[in-house]
């Protein structure tokens, strides 16, 4: 039985488990928590998000990166949510989402929405 009681409500699903929204890089990855002195109550903080490689991200089209442009409003052209700028940006394998529409006439890949 656990002592800590914000965990006892997250065990009772009185706190949903992830603090991130469904469309968050973030949402669904697990944390740790950090304590240096076993009488302190320590440190949450979110695990490493592993990013998929490139070969199992499927893609729905290739565009080329026009005047104007940012990841965010690739992503909501391609998404319907320009917080989804993330998915592109690891699909194209780049930390830096500006990366991706800081050279005109670039290749951007976009990929599949998730859950199709």
């Amino acid at each position: 039985m656990t002592t800590d009681p914000v965990q006892a409500l997250i065990d009772a699903g009185a706190i949903p488990t992830s603090p991130f929204a469904p469309n968050s890089r973030y949402y669904g990855v697990a944390f740790g928590l950090y304590q240096r002195d076993p009488t302190a109550s320590g440190i949450a903080y979110v695990l490493r998000r592993f990013i998929p490689q490139q070969r199992d991200i499927a893609i729905a089209l290739e565009h080329i990166v026009q005047s104007g442009e940012r990841p965010d409003l690739l992503s909501a052209q391609a998404f319907a949510d320009a917080e989804l700028y993330w998915r592109i940006a690891d699909a194209n394998v780049v930390t830096d989402p500006f990366e991706l529409t800081d050279t005109l006439g670039a290749r951007v890949i976009i990929p599949v929405p998730q859950g199709l």
